[in-house]
């Protein structure tokens, strides 16, 4: 360590877009740490500070930025890396310790502190009622991590457990057909009438939200900035005359 001082790894949830989701814990890691880490869209949402680096890198890169905030961290730096919505929901959290069980031992001794944050589909929920109001799981359609199969399988397995769902990492340039797959194989084990959410940017000044039955609901609809809920046999609608629907899941589920 330099100058025996101790080196410290914070692993930052931004939440969803603005400021104002940011919690206050996690604006005072922010504002402590003498180095910023993270995917480079992510390190514009934290407003500069004199003295303090930032180390931006691709969206790929998850272990190599892990690592060299580690060992920027061994050396005796403050350092935050940053994560969009919730650090431990198909982000940054995970990657960081994959890194400390894979890498050199002084690592370990690392303090390491993980900040919270608001993740895509608590905001997404939040604005449409309480979609996510009984049981729920949220499932990553991105193959990069792992088989394009074991996703079907979850998918099916939760439609028939009767969970309500979120989608992470819905479609991108090199895979625009899965969406539309994932909706297929709803539909074979769901009624159409059961409603699906689309979260565009949620959080951030160009969000959009849109609700649609499962048998309407398509790949188009959505892009990267997408968080997509669907709900269960149970979700229910409630019209308001004049102002947006409600969309909630009883808490309540069967005979209960």
């Amino acid at each position: 360590m330099s100058g025996g001082k101790s080196g410290k790894l914070t692993v930052v949830g931004l939440g969803p877009g603005e400021a104002r989701f940011l919690t206050p814990e996690a604006s005072a890691a922010l504002n402590e740490a003498e180095a910023l880490y993270g995917y480079e869209p992510y390190l514009d949402r934290v407003p500069a500070r004199a003295g303090q680096t930032r180390h931006a890198s691709d969206n790929r890169e998850e272990l190599a930025r892990a690592g060299a905030a580690l060992a920027h961290a061994a050396g005796g730096a403050q350092v935050a890396m940053v994560s969009g919505g919730d650090p431990g929901v198909f982000a940054m959290a995970a990657a960081v310790i994959e890194a400390i069980e894979t890498g050199p031992e002084e690592w370990r001794a690392l303090e390491l502190v993980v900040v919270p944050g608001i993740t895509a589909m608590l905001a997404v929920a939040a604005r449409c009622g309480a979609p996510l109001g009984h049981d729920f799981c949220a499932i990553s359609l991105s193959d990069n991590l792992k088989p394009w199969e074991l996703i079907e399988k979850r998918l099916r397995l939760a439609a028939q457990a009767g969970f309500a769902m979120a989608f992470y990492n819905p479609v991108s340039k090199a895979r625009p057909h899965q969406l539309e797959t994932a909706f297929d194989i709803l539909r074979e084990e769901l009624p159409g009438s059961v409603p699906v959410i689309f979260g565009r940017a949620v959080g951030r000044p160009d969000e959009r939200l849109r609700l649609v039955p499962l048998a309407n609901a398509h790949g188009h609809m959505a892009d990267m900035a997408t968080c997509i809920l669907v709900g269960s046999v149970e979700t229910r609608i409630v019209e308001r005359p004049g102002l947006p629907s409600l969309v909630y899941t009883p808490r309540r589920a069967g005979d209960v």
